[in-house]
């Protein structure tokens, strides 16, 4: 099918089209609703690494992010919400054949019972006067278990957060009785927060510890920000404590806003990096969050019409992307199309569904402000006015939390990454954190197979070998990152010459060898816009060739540009040719110092401009 009706056409202009574009997605999910309506799973189906029946939980529950807004609403076009109430009953009825289950520790359970507490504080006039009193005991037994049980140290602590206060808020449970478990959570959650002056807002997946640094969308939008801005939306100020961590995380939230723009582009494209992005345009759930919390953002998206610019731009990008549906309408696993390299070991059919945090949007109500305003352009759009208060922000952004550098010129969309890493078993994990670029036009690529070169793109990353081409090992875990000012020269010589800020980091590619790698990452901006300079400086020791006495003749590394798609139009291969001709579309030229490629998805080229004795300067760029 050509996309899905309702929302590949949609504009995304009013709370009409988003109701119309949440009955377009989820109109396909309700076909799939068990007998008792508790239970949710598409065909085919693919494994996870839980039980099928928590999977099945997560078909029914994911769709609440958008449900609970219609139902508070009491509108969803053509949905039926009875199946949904229904559900609530069977799956917390131990004695219903469609129970979800009891918790262990670690469970998949805690995830969904979230989104939950989401419909229960965001809808408890509709929700709640369709339970008995014995379906709401059930419920709140259900839900009370997430107290009990072990749980990743990570954002799953959030779930917690939320389903103590449904239980408080909707289900009537004393505040006293559960208050020593908020305490802790957020004590915990607080650990979470990364140090540092410009670090504000900006929090981990887990404690930034020497094994694990991510600061990615789970982090801001997926998860951590998301969640701490729904609290804002939910919390009782009555409540000393609430009401002075609400502003706590109002500050938070407008000081993370002040650079999480920047991962957007004037056409809403967002930049993939990190693990999970088969959630989609839960990319930009933040937007949706920050205005149902109604936060004061920073500069530039400190309006109303910026941010409602920002997630609908975002919205009609994906929406322009018919190949992220199936046949039957279910938004397949995978990126811009059907892909099970990119997913995590975590995704079944129905995780994908995660997408829909973007709209809880719908809980604003229809003359909400938000739906009212004026949608506008990007920060960086070349025809944006700006205020006379709002000064225009730089081209090139420097995001320290994250070690991120994001190019913001109009020639290329990407970011310059050192520094973030992962040893937990996540697939493709040196993939999606480990490479120097990652952009909003191209994508990157994950291994498909053993490490060989034809399996480990290496697509602005480096691989290296030691044994003669049969194995890589590809950039993961950086060390030593820092910030280092560098003077570009432009065309104009000596008098045309800017100070950037680089990023450096050291990789050691093989433990027991005495082998680092040191690379600059140097933007090059309005200078070579769309282009940045990588130096690689390459040392190993007596002791590494003692280990490995052929290293010093068979060590190979291999570097890469931006991966393109290498078709024309018609979806023919490019053809090879010698020389650059003004306005040229398809074709590619490489030669012993450089390689120029330009297809249907862009032009990228990468090229060797100098080299040492240890180290050798390459430049990347895109458009």
């Amino acid at each position: 099918m050509a996309g899905l009706p309702g929302f590949s056409d949609n504009l995304f202009q009013t709370r009409a089209d988003f109701v119309r574009a949440a009955e377009a997605l989820l109109k396909p999910v309700q076909k799939y609703t068990s007998l008792n309506g508790a239970r949710i799973r598409f065909r085919p189906t693919n494994a996870a690494t839980f039980d099928d029946v928590a999977s099945q939980l997560e078909g029914f529950a994911r769709p609440l992010w958008a449900i609970a807004g219609l139902m508070k609403a009491g509108a969803g076009g053509d949905l039926d919400f009875s199946c949904w109430i229904q559900g609530l009953e069977s799956g917390t009825d131990p004695k219903n054949p469609e129970y979800w289950g009891d918790l262990t520790s670690f469970d998949q359970r805690m995830v969904e019972m979230e989104s939950i507490a989401f419909l229960l504080l965001m809808a408890p006039d509709a929700v709640l006067p369709q339970l008995g009193a014995m379906a709401r005991h059930n419920l709140t037994t259900w839900l009370r278990q997430i107290n009990n049980r072990e749980m990743p140290q990570n954002n799953w602590l959030w779930f917690r957060v939320f389903v103590n206060m449904a239980l408080v808020r909707a289900l009537g449970v004393p505040r006293e009785e559960v208050q020593h478990v908020l305490d802790d959570t957020f004590e915990k959650l607080d650990s979470y927060k990364v140090a540092g002056p410009d670090a504000m807002g900006w929090s981990t997946d887990g404690a930034w510890i020497d094994f694990t640094k991510q600061a990615d969308y789970y982090s801001g939008s997926f998860a951590i920000q998301f969640a701490q801005l729904l609290y804002i939306s939910i919390i009782d100020e009555s409540i000393d404590s609430d009401a002075k961590r609400a502003e706590h995380y109002r500050e938070e939230a407008k000081a993370f806003s002040a650079q999480y723009w920047r991962y957007f582009d004037p056409d809403g494209a967002a930049i993939p990096f990190g693990r999970s992005l088969t959630y989609r345009f839960a990319m930009s759930a933040f937007w949706a969050a920050a205005a149902v919390a109604g936060v004061e953002l920073a500069e530039p998206v400190g309006d109303l019409g910026t941010i409602k610019g920002i997630l609908i731009r975002h919205l009609r990008w994906w929406a322009a992307r018919p190949d992220i549906f199936s046949h039957n309408g279910i938004l397949s696993i995978g990126f811009g199309y059907p892909n099970l390299y990119i997913s995590e070991e975590y995704n079944s059919p129905q995780s994908v569904y995660w997408c829909l945090k973007s709209f809880v949007a719908l809980c604003l109500a229809e003359d909400h402000p938000f739906w009212s305003a004026e949608e506008l352009l990007h920060p960086l759009d070349p025809s944006r006015a700006l205020s006379p208060f709002t000064n225009k922000p730089e081209s090139i952004g420097v995001l320290w939390p994250p070690r991120h550098i994001i190019n913001n010129t109009k020639a290329h969309h990407f970011l310059l990454s050192a520094g973030q890493m992962t040893l937990k078993p996540h697939k493709a994990r040196e993939a999606k954190y480990g490479k120097f670029a990652y952009s909003s036009a191209f994508g990157f690529c994950v291994p498909t197979g053993p490490p060989l070169l034809q399996y480990i793109p290496p697509d602005n990353t480096l691989c290296v070998s030691t044994d003669e081409g049969n194995t890589w090992t590809q950039r993961q875990a950086p060390e030593n990152v820092l910030l280092k000012a560098v003077s570009v020269q432009g065309a104009g010589g000596e008098a045309d010459t800017t100070i950037v800020q680089s990023l450096v980091s050291t990789w050691k590619p093989y433990p027991k060898l005495d082998l680092e790698i040191t690379t600059i990452l140097i933007p090059l901006g309005d200078r070579f816009m769309g282009w940045h300079a990588r130096v690689h400086d390459v040392k190993w020791s007596h002791a590494a060739v003692a280990h490995n006495p052929l290293i010093d003749s068979v060590l190979e590394i291999v570097d890469g540009g931006f991966a393109l798609a290498s078709l024309t139009e018609d979806g023919m291969p490019l053809p090879d040719i010698t020389t650059l001709t003004p306005g040229l579309r398809n074709g590619m030229i490489t030669t012993e110092k450089e390689s120029l490629l330009f297809s249907a998805s862009g032009a990228v080229g990468i090229v060797d401009i100098g080299s040492g004795a240890d180290a050798v300067m390459i430049v990347v760029g895109g458009s």
